[in-house]
């Protein structure tokens, strides 16, 4: 079913600004600026899709803005449009503070054409001052090359902070106004599962919502669930979800009719997680008007352990198959579901996914295996990019069937959005993946385990947001790639733990300094037990997407030439750019305040 948070989502507005004096200037320039706009359009919506698959929408004002008159009718334009966020274009000099773009609450860029006609750098300068000093902070967007008047083009580096900017600011419109659900409490006293509303409403634009896990219990017993989809979904598991080595010693194995019900229950679960998230027209013609709303959910966490699972199945089916672009229903959007209910790293992913549309990897960042402790464990020398040591990245669910790697582009594993996913790639990622009977000492109530390897070779960044008392949220980036082990070596490492999870070894790139002078700094220097996972190296663009939210980023490897960020920034120090993030962003404060 598709997932009904994605059928409205916010368009990028596109401010043609002009130098305003009529009888010849503004006259000259009219068609230049308005070209402007249009290559700058054509450029997000052929290269940008919304989460949807569809192509991400622009608006463009109905005339050039030349003064505060018509700055004001684009605003009123841009509200009835459903415009997210902005971006201003101009070749000229234009009035700064009255055509500037005055929405406090929404992500803004403007760039300014570099030609020695006329002076579009000067108006980049004045108005980016403008911005500051008015506390509205917007991207500044300038090519490093000198292009001629009649010169149509976007330069690549002026194409690639505009596509930047546009991909984190769909970001943050995206999940404004929406919700994160709390199915169930405090999991086992992580910090991550203590859901601070306040963060979500001034520094998300999100609300919280909360069920009691009992709902699912009352909806199981009620049959408040599509009993058809019901029947279809447990005969697609049957058919396509391959049952793995059951771990469990001979006085803790379960009965096959214990198991068959825990099967039955863990579909059940799956059908409810996700219309309590967005809701079910089909629960409406059954009766259950109000459950049919769902809670506007664009992410979630399912507390589990341990007041569910010591009496039910766990929640490790639903949060992998919720997480995977692919179920009964065929291909489609992945939800965004945290396990343990850790919020934090429920935002993480979906901060991941909203700018790469694609499903994301939750685990436990486990443990830091150094070169010398696999050459003593496994009698093996690590090569490559995993020479420093590798971090092994393993937890019980959540993690995405995507995260096999067996998708494919060039002939080398990737992680897909979801329209370009074959039906055969989804066969593959299944065929990748066993499902074990959970571990009794750990879920009393039973339930089953993914378990996969994810294949190496892929770029990805791992990323952890974190709330400090007196700080606030903090965000910390690692990018890296996946690793592959000879099997022997593999099996040596994963047997050391609970072998019914899914395994991603992971080495980030190393800079030689700070956090990154080595994988054990990473490791030792990581905010807290999980991370979320996302295909790509798109640690630049969760940069930007920190800053439009006022998180500042304490840990990263993104190389300094790749990180933008609002040009008031700048004013806070140019020579240490962590320190001077975190002093702009105390200074200009959460976005929704």
């Amino acid at each position: 079913m598709e997932n009904p948070l994605f059928t409205k989502l916010p368009k990028i507005g596109i401010r043609p600004a002009i130098d305003g004096r009529r009888k010849g200037v503004r006259e000259s320039l009219e068609r230049q600026t308005m070209d402007m706009a249009r290559a700058a359009a054509k450029l997000i919506s052929s290269g940008l899709h919304y989460p949807s698959g569809k192509r991400v929408e622009c608006v463009i004002a109905e005339a050039c803005i030349g003064g505060v008159a018509e700055a004001a009718a684009c605003t009123e334009k841009f509200a009835r449009a459903g415009v997210g966020l902005s971006l201003t274009v101009t070749p000229c000099w234009c009035y700064g503070s009255e055509t500037m773009d005055m929405e406090s609450t929404i992500p803004k860029a403007v760039w300014g054409f570099n030609g020695t006609e006329r002076p579009g750098a000067v108006y980049l300068a004045a108005v980016l001052a403008g911005h500051s000093q008015k506390g509205l902070p917007a991207f500044g967007i300038y090519g490093r090359d000198v292009q001629d008047g009649h010169d149509k083009t976007i330069p690549p580096d002026v194409s690639a902070k505009i596509l930047q900017f546009a991909r984190a600011g769909l970001a943050v419109a995206t999940m404004r106004g929406k919700s994160y659900l709390g199915m169930g409490g405090v999991s086992m006293g992580i910090a991550g599962s203590i859901v601070d509303q306040p963060f979500f409403e001034t520094y998300l634009g999100m609300r919280v919502e909360t069920i009691d896990m009992t709902e699912f219990l009352r909806r199981m017993d009620l049959g408040i669930f599509d009993p058809a989809e019901y029947k279809k979904a447990l005969k697609w598991v049957k058919e396509n979800c391959r049952e793995g080595k059951d771990y469990n010693s001979p006085k803790t194995t379960r009965f096959r009719a214990q198991l068959d019900s825990e099967w039955e229950k863990s579909v059940k679960m799956s059908l409810i997680a996700r219309d309590l998230m967005v809701g079910n027209p089909r629960l409406a013609g059954m009766g259950f008007g109000e459950e049919a709303n769902g809670h506007n959910a664009i992410a979630a966490g399912f507390q589990g352990q341990r007041q569910w699972t010591d009496y039910q199945p766990n929640g490790d089916f639903l949060e992998a198959i919720l997480n995977t672009s692919f179920d009964w229903n065929g291909i489609r959007a992945p939800y965004i579901v945290a396990t343990e209910n850790d919020c934090l790293n429920g935002v993480s992913m979906l901060f991941g996914y909203l700018l790469t549309n694609t499903a994301q990897i939750f685990a436990d960042v486990r443990t830091y295996w150094s070169p010398d402790a696999v050459k003593r464990v496994a009698g093996h020398k690590l090569t490559g990019v995993a020479a420093g040591g590798i971090l092994h990245l393993i937890n019980s669910g959540p993690a995405t069937l995507d995260g096999t790697g067996q998708q494919e582009r060039d002939g080398k594993p990737v992680m897909k959005p979801f329209w370009e996913i074959t039906k055969d790639e989804a066969q593959k990622c299944l065929a990748a993946t066993t499902w074990h009977p959970s571990i009794t000492e750990y879920f009393p109530g039973g339930g089953w385990s993914t378990r996969f390897l994810t294949k190496g070779g892929m770029p990805v960044t791992m990323c952890r947001l974190n709330l400090v008392k007196g700080l606030g949220p903090a965000l910390q980036i690692a990018e890296g790639w996946t690793v592959d082990l000879p099997e022997k070596v593999h099996d040596a490492l994963d047997q050391r733990t609970n072998p019914t999870w899914p395994t991603t070894w992971f080495a980030p790139i190393l800079t030689g300094q700070g956090a990154f002078r080595d994988v054990y700094s990473v490791m030792n220097h990581w905010g807290a037990n999980h991370g979320a996972i996302s295909y790509g190296h798109v640690g630049a663009d969760l940069i930007s997407l920190a800053a439009m939210l006022r998180i500042p980023v304490y840990m990263h490897n993104v190389t300094e030439e790749n990180i933008f960020r609002p040009s008031a920034w700048n004013t806070f120090g140019t020579a240490d750019r962590e320190g001077a993030d975190f002093r702009a962003c105390a200074n200009f404060g959460p976005l929704y305040r």
